[in-house]
């Protein structure tokens, strides 16, 4: 008897003692230098070839990490067996030839974002940078439409991809035959785009397939600042290819769920999130390496998200937790996008996506969050970071839109107040630049000193937000403010 009410008043101490603790002391507690390298190691191994959405390694990758949420105490959503929430993708290669030519000139080098199997001349007309206002000064229905890439002269392909997108939508809208963008970059930069832009996936919609009737859309590298044509010019085009093929890709996100401790709170959700896929196998490096392993794009961001995970597994929040972890970001962001379409908890239980990921760092006295602004969670996130020795900073970059080229734009678009956590930088210079999706981007080249600190401030600011009682939102006037209203029904 006198055993029992020992053991009975130990345990109860030691529960006291666990609840007493406060999220820091957690958030460094579980937490560990070896831990973190060993995920990061293990994902950027050889073995996994670059884990490009599809590929052997890329599954080997996704049953590593549903294996880790097993392993701490995640559960597969309800009403699911699994931790894989599957699909497909359509990956497009690059057609045998293309061969093009405009008032009688010959261009040899094209990259092909949609190319049918095509053999077609006529008319074209060009409209200088495709503005909104080219297309409504001419009719082009039934014409080529030929411009200039971007929207202004010396902007990089981010800047030149983004506007891409635009002047599709003005062509298809005006029943346009196709779009041709003429480009002009050096030999390097023209490869590694071709590479790119001829190698397309999507995800595949049965009700939505590649047809082959798809617009022809193609950026041409005239190697001249200028091709010699005037604004509104009638041109003649010939355009013949065997067209893209395609092939069907079998891959998945990770997924799992922890639930939360409060009675309320529990039935919000807050996401941890990263892309796990990198691109694979490409050009060799001096030594001779072709394997672009990613350890910092985006096995930190995964490794963030595993960090989180122990911790909730043994200190579970206020709010659930729902662990995502992405494929084919790298393939334009699919894996989120299709999440967000099909998403297996309903977004408006989301209150909050806590993504992290990024391309490297050149500042370790920094952790960088994109949207650190944008959201009322602001003050959590630079205590967490602030807590370990860093400073928070919101985007150092804004002419690059980084808010909208990672996994969190798929959830800010549905409403959820979604930032991304990086690692610490201030500009995107030659520091950055030489691991970014290059060979070099290897596990042994990174800082774990600076990564523990990193992590925990990570997992302390999770747990703030998770904890807080205060309503998760944008701040007012954000541009995905009024998504967020619809979404969880505020007037």
């Amino acid at each position: 008897m006198k055993k029992s009410f020992v053991l009975c008043l130990a345990f109860s101490m030691f529960a006291i003692a666990i609840y007493a603790q406060s999220d820091k002391e957690k958030a460094a507690s579980t937490v560990s230098k070896n831990t973190i390298e060993s995920h990061i190691k293990f994902l950027s191994d050889d073995l996994l070839e670059g884990r490009e959405a599809g590929t052997r390694g890329n599954k080997i990758a996704a049953s590593y990490l549903a294996n880790q949420l097993r392993r701490f105490g995640a559960q597969p959503v309800p009403g699911t067996d699994s931790y894989y929430q599957k699909f497909d993708l359509v990956k497009t290669g690059a057609p045998n030839f293309v061969e093009l030519s405009l008032n009688g000139v010959n261009y040899p080098l094209q990259a092909s974002f949609k190319m049918p199997a095509i053999e077609q001349s006529g008319e074209a007309v060009f409209l200088g940078y495709g503005t909104e206002n080219d297309f409504k000064r001419m009719t082009v229905s039934g014409k080529m439409v030929v411009v200039l890439g971007g929207n202004g002269a010396g902007q990089d392909p981010g800047q030149m991809f983004r506007s891409s997108r635009e002047k599709v939508e003005r062509a298809k809208a005006m029943d346009a035959k196709g779009l041709l963008e003429l480009v002009q970059f050096d030999e390097g930069m023209w490869s590694r785009l071709k590479h790119y832009i001829d190698a397309r996936t999507e995800v595949k919609d049965a009700e939505d397939a590649l047809e082959s009737s798809e617009m022809p859309h193609a950026w041409v590298n005239t190697k001249s600042n200028d091709p010699g044509f005037t604004k509104d010019m009638q041109l003649s085009y010939n355009l013949k290819s065997d067209g893209q093929t395609e092939a069907i890709l079998h891959t998945q996100n990770v997924v799992g769920i922890i639930e939360g401790t409060d009675p309320i709170l529990k039935k919000e959700y807050v996401i941890y999130s990263a892309h796990y896929d990198h691109v694979g196998v490409g050009q060799p490096n001096t030594e001779g390496d072709s394997i672009y392993n990613g350890a910092r794009d985006n096995n930190i961001g995964v490794t963030a998200v595993l960090s989180m995970l122990e911790n909730l597994g043994k200190y579970p929040t206020k709010r659930s937790a729902l662990f995502i972890l992405f494929t084919a970001e790298e393939k334009g962001l699919l894996g989120s996008q299709y999440y967000a379409e099909h998403p297996m908890i309903p977004l408006h239980k989301v209150s909050y996506c806590f993504n992290t990921d990024g391309g490297g760092y050149n500042d370790t006295s920094l952790a960088t969050i994109i949207g650190l602004e944008r959201t009322n969670a602001e003050d959590l996130i630079i205590e967490g970071a602030g807590a370990f020795g860093l400073k928070a900073i919101g985007d150092p970059a804004p002419e690059q839109g980084l808010f909208d080229r990672s996994d969190n734009v798929s959830f800010a678009k549905k409403g959820v107040p979604a930032p991304t956590y990086s690692t610490g930088f201030h500009s995107f210079n030659d520091e950055i630049m030489k691991y970014y999706h290059q060979a070099d981007d290897e596990a042994d080249s990174l800082d774990y000193d600076y990564l523990l600190k990193f992590y925990q401030g990570y997992v302390y600011s999770g747990r703030l937000i998770a904890n807080s009682s205060k309503k998760l939102f944008w701040k007012e006037g954000d541009k995905y403010e009024e998504a967020g209203k619809a979404l969880y029904g505020i007037k």
